[in-house]
């Protein structure tokens, strides 16, 4: 059996597998040359105090002990097999692919987006202010929403499935082996792209079936069941549907609406991009700049709560860049990414706070279910018509917005296409404004400097989740009026991230062999 060792350690100590191997071997009491495998299975940082610690967690393997087995991986040849319709190209997708094939079922994947290659390019035009292609973006396309922004991999939903496969399952394609034991796995957008091109290769190679470029714009419901959906004129049929569109694809939800299939209002949040120069993160989080040569580029998770309603950190992006998420010129939404190496002189995350129905109460009469959708979308809009569109977004002064005071220029931005000054209070909901200004007063007692004009808000980080559910039986996964219809993921409302969407997606492949088993 191989011992395991809790170990807290210096920086300098933990930087290599010499330094922590000799400490280990000094402990258990044994001979380096007895060591036949020595492996982390769990590495954080604890930068609580003063100097910050490593807290490795290590198997050591001596001579005569078992081995740990790979994880193995299986993608039998399902041509011929039962064909399952998924709608998007994303992690829960993909997942929902790939156990579908484990399980001898037929994957045919639907994507209205390019493939990872081109959609490169279209994000490319975005940058530049040249034009949003509406369905080749940030939102859509190969791998997701998560293809390009960051490729972080925490997720609190670990009870939902197998976290670990799940890694597994991405260190097979491709990923480091460093995710299946860092406290807060990252892949990097840099190089996630070529992971989801080896998951592609992976599923077609078994026989199933990806189509990118064909958008849905129908489901063909006969005797309450689904039966396949509709690509413009193109009908593509299966034993079941899954939806795994993701949390931008309004108009999933407004054909289904029109078709009187039960959608469900649920809170979501809003709120601003957060840019720090990382050299300040470094010093408020490591006390210091020195330890940048052994610790990872710092990051922070941050929550408040602001007259009874959350505010809170999200997607914090160390050594990252601001990204323009939008579907449309017309619209004014951010998001965040950090390369493998989180090489960005900024640090960025996403502040936001909750917005429930009360918030849109007013649009309840006209939109009924989606009046959060419709609520969501008129502050992008409006947010894009004080700049002007053309991907430019609103940017103040960090301190100058929780002062309240007006901001006369900027710092320098990872944003593009550009990025020019505004006033939060104007392009944001008043509760809104209020929430996070009383978060970042809060967030400067927690983190001494956090609130500094050398950082700036950009907006508006609206897409953190859907304000749609679609409804499904919480043993079947299957939607409660439509038999055969599998929501699943972020556009559904049941995932918030790569991670927890593929272990969503994963339990409705599953949900669906059983059922066609029976």
């Amino acid at each position: 059996m191989p011992k395991t060792l809790n170990l807290t350690l210096s920086p300098k100590q933990a930087a290599s597998t010499e330094g922590w191997l000799a400490i280990a071997v000094r402990t258990l009491g044994v001979r380096r040359e007895q060591v036949a495998l020595a492996r982390v299975v769990k590495r954080s940082v604890d930068a609580r105090h003063q100097t910050p610690k490593v807290l490795l967690t290590v198997e050591i393997f001596l001579d005569g002990d078992e081995k740990p087995q790979e994880v193995h991986f299986d993608y039998p040849d399902v041509n011929g097999k039962t064909e399952v319709v998924i709608v998007g190209g994303g992690p829960a997708g993909l997942f929902a692919a790939l156990r579908m094939i484990e399980l001898g079922l037929r994957p045919i994947i639907l994507e209205r987006g390019r493939n990872v290659v081109d959609r490169r390019r279209d994000i490319t035009q975005i940058h530049r202010g040249v034009k949003v292609d509406g369905e080749s973006n940030y939102a859509f396309g190969e791998g997701g929403a998560g293809t390009f922004s960051d490729g972080k991999l925490f997720t609190r939903s670990k009870k939902r499935g197998d976290y670990n496969r799940a890694l597994q399952t991405l260190v097979f394609h491709g990923a480091s082996p460093e995710i299946l034991y860092e406290a807060h796995p990252h892949i990097g957008t840099d190089r996630l792209p070529k992971i989801i091109e080896q998951v592609r290769h992976t599923i077609i190679r078994a026989g199933g079936q990806i189509l990118f470029e064909r958008k849905v714009t129908d489901i063909e419901i006969r005797g309450g069941k689904a039966v396949g959906v509709w690509c413009g004129e193109d009908l593509i049929e299966g034993a079941a549907v899954v939806l795994a569109t993701g949390h931008s694809a309004d108009d999933i939800y407004e054909m289904l609406h029109r078709k009187g299939v039960l959608l469900e209002a649920k809170p979501w949040a809003m709120g601003v991009r957060v840019e720090h120069p990382q050299e300040l993160i470094d010093r408020i989080q490591y006390h210091s700049s020195d330890m940048r040569e052994w610790l990872p580029t710092a990051a922070y998770t941050l929550t408040s709560q602001v007259n009874g309603r959350g505010v809170y950190s999200f997607c914090m992006c160390p050594g990252g860049v601001i990204v323009p998420a939008m579907t449309s010129f017309e619209e004014c939404v951010v998001n965040g990414m950090s390369a493998s190496a989180r090489s960005s002189r900024w640090a960025n995350a996403g502040i936001v706070t909750e917005v429930r129905p009360e918030d849109f109460a007013h649009l309840h009469e006209e939109w009924g279910v989606l009046a959060g959708l419709k609520f969501r979308q008129q502050v992008e809009r409006h947010a894009a018509s004080l700049v002007g569109g053309g991907g430019t977004a609103p940017a103040q002064r960090l301190a100058d917005f929780v002062a309240r005071r007006r901001s006369f220029d900027l710092p320098r931005t990872s944003y593009l296409p550009k990025a020019v000054v505004g006033s939060g209070d104007e392009w944001l909901p008043e509760f809104i404004a209020e929430s996070l200004r009383g978060g970042f007063k809060s967030f400067g007692h927690k983190m001494k400097g956090f609130v500094t004009n050398q950082a700036q808000i950009i907006g508006v980080e609206s897409r953190t989740s859907t304000p749609v559910r679609i409804p499904r039986d919480r043993d079947t996964l299957c939607h409660p009026t439509v038999d055969n219809l599998y929501p699943t993921g972020e556009g559904a409302g049941y995932a918030g991230g790569i991670i927890s969407a593929a272990l969503d997606g994963t339990r409705v492949a599953e949900s669906i062999a059983e059922k066609l088993k029976n």
